[in-house]
């Protein structure tokens, strides 16, 4: 990709007034938080520390001898199984569930962070991203002297795994229209459309938890995992039920957490896209290939600075539940 540096470049290259472009943004102080491991279950803490323009996001392994560093990038994704995974698979070094603090960063316009962490994965909290949005309230946010980059989609591109799709076109701004189908009746179909507009993704998305099944949270704990699960960071489903007492957040709470998941998925392109994303039963792999997909393909984008006009005012999202 061919970084602009600052914003003196960005307007020789368009011709666009210097005040139309929106600005890159990092983090006013550090900040930090402790949480358990879904998986490990071991206490987990991670500091967000500020970070200069065109640094990017980076995860640096604290505990580490040599606290090595692993930009939170698509192509350095390991594993996608049962969440998104950055790693060395040679060194057996991992960081893991990354989806959800990533997407906290992308719905607040977070482009330069470093994330000092002390274990091999994000802490779960909530099972949302609110916990990490409130990090990014407190410190407040600092613009930068650089442009935003997008990655401006120019034609479509789609993949498709085990009968789940996820298709990319050019659009205004950014948007994900995603569709679940679930035998559960307590999900059953669900879809949503959602236009990242300012304000939106907090508003809207990011107190959407995971969820999953109990006999499928059985069976992973059967297998050493999800040691770190409850019904304090998840929402869990026996059958037709949810076991959680205080019922669901939204009535559609889990398509809305599926975008959560795919708006972090989608941030480890190293920026926001420009375009729409139309997903259907999409997960972590899936959202992971159609990246390696558009990025592949040099005639299928342009990294572009990102205009104040394609922030609009915050509305409010297109529902359809079924």
């Amino acid at each position: 990709m061919n970084n602009i540096t600052d914003l003196t470049a960005a307007i020789a290259q368009t011709g666009v007034h210097g005040d139309d472009f929106v600005r890159q943004r990092t983090l006013k102080a550090s900040i930090g938080c402790a949480g358990v491991g879904l998986h490990s279950g071991q206490k987990i803490r991670i500091t967000l520390h500020p970070a200069s323009a065109n640094h990017g996001i980076v995860f640096r392994r604290t505990d580490l001898e040599d606290q090595p560093l692993f930009p939170a990038r698509y192509d350095g994704v390991i594993d996608t199984r049962l969440c998104t995974c950055l790693g060395d698979a040679s060194k057996g070094i991992k960081i893991g569930t990354i989806e959800h603090l990533m997407a906290a960063l992308a719905g607040s316009r977070i482009d330069n962070v470093l994330i000092d962490i002390d274990a091999d994965e994000v802490p779960v909290m909530d099972g949302s991203s609110a916990p990490f949005n409130f990090l990014i309230d407190c410190v407040g946010i600092e613009e930068q002297n650089a442009p935003r980059q997008v990655i401006e989609v120019l034609k479509p591109i789609e993949v498709e795994f085990n009968g789940c799709t996820a298709r990319v076109e050019p659009a205004d701004g950014f948007e994900i229209d995603f569709e679940i189908d679930f035998t559960s009746k307590a999900i059953a179909n669900q879809r949503m459309s959602v236009k990242f507009d300012d304000g939106v993704f907090v508003a809207d998305i990011s107190r959407a938890r995971t969820f999953g099944f109990l006999h499928e949270v059985e069976a992973m704990r059967s297998a050493g995992l999800a040691r770190g699960g409850s019904l304090d960071n998840a929402v869990v489903l026996s059958g037709d039920e949810v076991m959680n007492e205080e019922g669901l957040r939204y009535e559609d709470e889990f398509v809305r957490h599926k975008i959560l998941d795919a708006l972090g998925d989608l941030y480890t392109a190293g920026m926001q896209l420009q375009g729409k994303v139309t997903a259907y039963k999409s997960g972590h792999h899936v959202n992971n290939l159609l990246l390696q997909a558009l990025l592949a393909d040099e005639t299928a984008y342009q990294v572009t600075p990102m205009r104040k006009s394609a922030l609009h005012g915050a509305v409010e999202p297109v529902l359809a539940t079924a």
